[in-house]
């Protein structure tokens, strides 16, 4: 086991908080889908397929079973015919083409069909204590005929389109935490497979990639019959499923701050512990620049239409160019070589190159690493409490420490709180709007903390400072969530955006690209500053192909030579 030389701090959560560095994350070996995918080799899972009942029309059930040392899980797979003028990827579509639950357990028949009446409608339907995700995808429409009928035809599908798309469907959402009836995140949590956040929606996806598979061949069989080529599984296996996520999932690490915390921290921890070795090995430093090229190889692969993220790419192309002619010298060898490396980046290149960097130096080190994750979960399934008789002075003391750059910002200036966040009745779901230009701000969610902690700040001046804070808020109740982070904030450092939420220049996919980054997600691909798509799993084995040999590395695609 790799031993830790000495301990370097880990980085200051002021220079890692700021929302373009945020929006600037990758995946790394603490990434959920990385720790499903080792733990389900390692342990030696076993998958089977024990129904697949659909017709030559695409329609009908499946059910996918991965067992593990404890216990089952059944992904059941619904699968429709969709009308083209039904397809929506919105939050308040009502039909999609394949639909599925979680199943704890195996599901019987009388299982089935009570989902069978349930699951199709999502929110319209309801599931039980039984079910731990809920879920629904549509396909890449062109991509699917595509496949379909060159599978039919007796060809492979082309390359190109593969490259264009990467995935033949996309989730539009993957419910859990007791979503439509679904268990509770708390009915599932000390269980050693889930201790790990979001496990059973990454294992949800997992399976969901399988059916995909399966369902596209079989709808090529109907077509083609005897002449139908079966799916080469070079081709497969580069095939993920796509993900479109908007303004929906950007409040959650606002809302979340112990468990964004635990994700930032674990992450910070595990770059402190590698920057801490005094040397790298010749082995580790070869891992280390293997994967570097496989990275670049990935980062070539990446196109985006979004005029922000083709600058960003192109930057990060440049970084990589200068990663690479840095790395020619002897560079690794001496004393903290990875302090160094990510010292080096920090003054050469831009916050994408900075944090890829900071990703790939935790390749090497599986044993200072991986042991991690299971410090990523909020152990603390109830609310924080506050505790009123902490004094105003302490509070005041907090607030200067977790806030102290938001009292810089003149919050009466009209592009520092140009925008409000809001849920749409219509739409269902959160939405940022122009607080000037629309009537939502007597609707206004508390999604600005900084905001907040100033006004909070402003409000304890009259108070003294021994005044137990309890005082404060019988007079100002109006600043219990204030107060409350205020306090989270002694044990989570890391638990605040350290910028303006509601700003003119504020943008939204960096939060969902942080959050989307501890998914394991790559490829990210704006559509706008408010929704981004993804892809997930592309270049995972299948289950019948996994191993304890494939399980990890699978999201760098092997570099030419």
């Amino acid at each position: 086991m790799t031993k830790i030389d000495t301990h370097i701090a880990r980085r200051d959560p002021a220079l890692v908080m700021r929302l373009k560095r945020l929006g600037s994350l990758h995946q790394c070996r603490l990434s959920f889908m990385r720790v499903l995918t080792r733990r389900l080799a390692r342990e030696n899972w076993t998958f089977t397929r024990p129904v697949f009942d659909i017709d030559d029309h695409g329609v009908g059930h499946a059910v996918y079973s991965a067992t593990g040392p404890d216990r089952v899980y059944s992904l059941v797979a619904f699968a429709h015919d969709l009308p083209p003028e039904l397809r929506s990827d919105r939050v308040i579509a009502t039909a999609w083409d394949a639909t599925f639950t979680l199943f704890d357990g195996v599901p019987s028949a009388a299982d089935i069909q009570r989902l069978s009446k349930n699951v199709p409608l999502q929110e319209a339907g309801r599931v039980s204590e039984k079910e731990i995700s809920v879920s629904r995808a549509n396909r890449s429409v062109r991509l699917w005929a595509h496949f379909v009928d060159a599978l039919a035809s007796g060809q492979q599908p082309d390359q190109a389109k593969i490259d264009a798309v990467g995935y033949l469907m996309r989730t539009t959402a993957v419910y859990g935490s007791g979503k439509l009836g679904a268990t509770d995140r708390e009915g599932i949590a000390q269980r050693d497979e889930m201790l790990v956040p979001f496990q059973a929606e990454m294992l949800s996806v997992f399976l969901t990639r399988w059916f995909v598979r399966d369902l596209v061949q079989h709808m090529a069989d109907a077509k083609g019959g005897d002449g139908t080529a079966q799916l080469d599984p070079v081709i497969a296996r580069q095939l993920g499923i796509g993900n479109s996520t908007g303004l929906g999932m950007a409040p959650f690490i606002v809302n979340h701050p112990v468990l964004f915390n635990n994700w930032i921290m674990a992450r910070e921890e595990a770059i402190a512990r590698v920057c801490s070795q005094k040397s790298a090995t010749e082995a580790e430093r070869k891992v280390f620049k293997g994967i570097l090229r496989r990275s670049a190889a990935s980062v070539n692969r990446w196109h985006s239409e979004h005029p922000i993220q083709i600058e960003k790419l192109k930057g990060l192309k440049s970084d990589l160019q200068a990663l690479e002619a840095h790395l020619d010298g002897d560079v690794l060898s001496g004393d903290f070589p990875w302090g160094r490396l990510l010292s080096w980046s920090m003054e050469n290149l831009s916050e994408e190159g900075q944090e890829l960097v900071a990703s790939l130096v935790l390749e090497p080190y599986a044993d200072l690493v991986d042991g991690l994750a299971t410090c990523m979960a909020d152990s603390n399934t109830g609310a924080f409490a506050i505790n009123g008789a902490m004094s105003v002075a302490q509070h005041r003391a907090l607030i200067e420490t977790c806030f102290g750059w938001a009292f810089d910002v003149d919050w009466s200036a009209k592009e520092n709180c140009a925008r409000a966040w809001y849920v749409s009745e219509e739409k269902l779901e959160p939405r940022l709007g122009e607080r000037f230009d629309e009537p939502i701000e007597d609707y206004e969610q508390p999604l600005a903390p900084a905001r907040d902690a100033v006004a909070a700040y402003e409000a304890l001046a009259s108070f003294d400072d021994d005044q137990p804070i309890a005082e404060f808020l019988l007079q100002h109740p109006e600043h219990r969530h204030t107060i409350r982070r205020a306090q989270i904030s002694r044990i989570a450092p890391y638990g605040e955006i350290h910028d303006n939420t509601i700003g003119a220049s504020v943008l939204p996919i960096d939060m969902l690209r942080a959050k989307l980054s501890f998914f394991g997600a790559t490829h990210f691909d704006p559509r706008s500053d408010r929704w981004v798509r993804i892809c997930m799993y592309a270049g995972a084995p299948y289950p019948e192909d996994l191993t304890v040999d494939n399980a990890d590395l699978w999201v760098y695609p092997e570099a030419e030579q």
